[in-house]
């Protein structure tokens, strides 16, 4: 067995492990990612959000790269979904957060963008092995993690040591449990995806060809993805109780669903499935929510899917997944500096992660929340306030740190998300009906607000750097970025 020593050992090259190993190689620290798997790989999630595109790529020094991609240009959304059956569409040039020329992001083709990041994160000076999986997390003095074990695709076996651990190997990670705590699944969210990919499927008029297409219907919601002018992405998500559905034949269940769902029909009326290559095969998804009740220890690190997934009808998976990678790098950043105590500058990296995982469930709460179908059982069981306890008190727990047996909290949160959810759906109702495609409202709502907010944030301070305004702690007594965005400072009011 060989053994090496490094700064940071990252467990998996996704977009989480690409975004923090070239963070952190970017301060000149001695970075491995260790990837079982070899790039280009396929993988699902396939739709960014804007803060992804300009605010964590433009850090990385990546947007001319994803300019030249050629990827379809995504400029909102479009859903079937709520009260009115015909389809509302949203745009992000209306938020105050994102407005200007950079309201927009990408559809991408996952094996073709996570393979740029990964190149990104070795070209500025992370070392990356492919074909190497992780067999264990090495114990060091005092509780703290201190290496990882793994074999190479020859078969040989390895030993690096590291000051810093990070497990960015998604939901199926084998080291996620060394962290401590448990993982705790969401009752609210927990769905069986049935996805495949089609050629000549119809698009959306210009200029909003390349949005994604949500259109719920009795047994769940669709998404509808456009990855170049003829492919597209294809998947019919139902909750768990239903997963019937999908079982047996999966040729025959998707074509079940899609003759259930009209407009999904009729876009895909002259389209022919792809049956070859990295899109040929018809896959199945568990898109169970979760959160783990600890996303660090002294020597580790949990960031991306490996900490937390939420539903993903609002495409949040890759801006969580990168977002997550950047405050974990600004944390290491200034732990091995010498500037923060590792507990300060961890603390501060998983109040950010939490903050936005809930701020996104909440949204997502309400998004739901929101469809009027009463017949149908999918939409009866997604309602939150038919819901008794279970999932509002993991949202209390998650969320406020308390015991989610404070009956007061519980009741508090309820009335509190009814609200919200109400605000939301009539503010939409206002955009759907609205002549000329206002869509303040639906921006003005708190949730989509909330939703907004610190994406915008890190995309305005990618963009002016030290020309930007001045950051204020998002929690008391917490840390600020530094101008660079790479590491935390302590908060110095003017």
């Amino acid at each position: 067995m060989t053994f090496e020593e490094f700064d940071v050992v990252v467990v998996g090259g996704g977009p989480a492990g690409s975004t923090l190993a070239a963070l952190t190689a970017m301060r000149g620290h001695n970075v491995l990612v260790l990837e079982k798997e070899h790039f280009p790989r396929y993988q699902i999630g396939e739709s960014l959000l804007p803060s992804t595109v300009h605010g964590i790529c433009r850090l990385l020094g990546l947007t001319e790269e994803l300019a030249e991609a050629g990827f379809p240009v995504k400029r909102g959304g479009t859903f079937r979904w709520g009260a009115r059956p015909e389809p509302w569409t949203f745009s992000f040039s209306v938020s105050p957060h994102i407005s200007g020329p950079t309201s927009f992001a990408y559809q991408v083709e996952r094996s073709r963008f996570d393979e740029l990041m990964l190149k990104n994160a070795r070209r500025k000076g992370a070392e990356v092995r492919e074909g190497c999986a992780v067999t264990a997390l090495i114990e060091g003095e005092e509780g703290r993690a201190a290496g990882v074990r793994y074999t190479d695709a020859d078969g040989a076996e390895h030993e690096v040591r590291a000051q810093f651990v990070v497990d960015a190997s998604g939901n199926r990670s084998r080291l996620y449990s060394k962290v401590g705590g448990e993982r705790k699944y969401s009752d609210f969210f927990r769905s069986l995806a049935l996805f495949g990919y089609f050629e000549g499927g119809k698009r959306l008029p210009a200029p909003n060809s390349g949005n994604i297409l949500s259109v719920a219907f009795d047994s769940g919601w669709f998404w509808y993805i456009p990855l170049s002018p003829t492919l597209t992405s294809v998947g019919a998500v139902v909750r768990r109780e239903m997963a019937e559905k999908i079982q047996g034949d999966r040729e025959k269940a998707l074509a079940a669903l899609i003759a259930e769902c009209p407009l999904i029909s009729e876009y895909l009326a002259d389209a022919t499935r792809v049956t070859s290559g990295q899109y040929g095969e018809l896959r199945i998804r568990k898109d169970y929510s979760y959160h783990q009740t600890s996303f660090w220890r002294p020597g580790m690190i949990l960031i991306g899917d490996a900490a937390c997934f939420v539903d993903p009808v609002f495409s949040s998976g890759v801006h969580l997944a990168t977002y997550s990678g950047l405050l974990a790098a600004r944390s290491i950043n200034s732990v091995l500096s010498g500037d923060l105590d590792e507990k300060v500058a961890l603390t501060e990296y998983e109040a950010r992660y939490r903050r936005e995982y809930g701020v996104f469930y909440e949204f997502l709460v309400s998004f739901y929340e929101m469809h009027r179908d009463e017949d149908s059982y999918f939409w009866q069981a997604k309602k939150v306030t038919r819901n008794n306890h279970t999932e509002i008190e993991s949202f209390v727990d998650l969320v406020g740190g308390v015991s989610s047996g404070e009956q007061v909290l519980t009741s508090s949160t309820t009335g509190r998300l009814r609200s919200r959810s109400a605000e939301f759906a009539a503010a939409v109702e206002e955009v759907a009906v609205s002549d000329d495609g206002n869509m303040v409202p639906m921006f003005k709502s708190t949730v989509v607000k909330q939703v907004m907010a610190e994406g915008g944030q890190v995309q305005m301070r990618a963009m002016l750097g030290e020309d930007a305004e001045p950051e204020v702690p998002l929690f008391p007594g917490g840390l600020v970025a530094s101008p660079d965005g790479l590491s935390w400072l302590p908060y110095r009011p003017a």
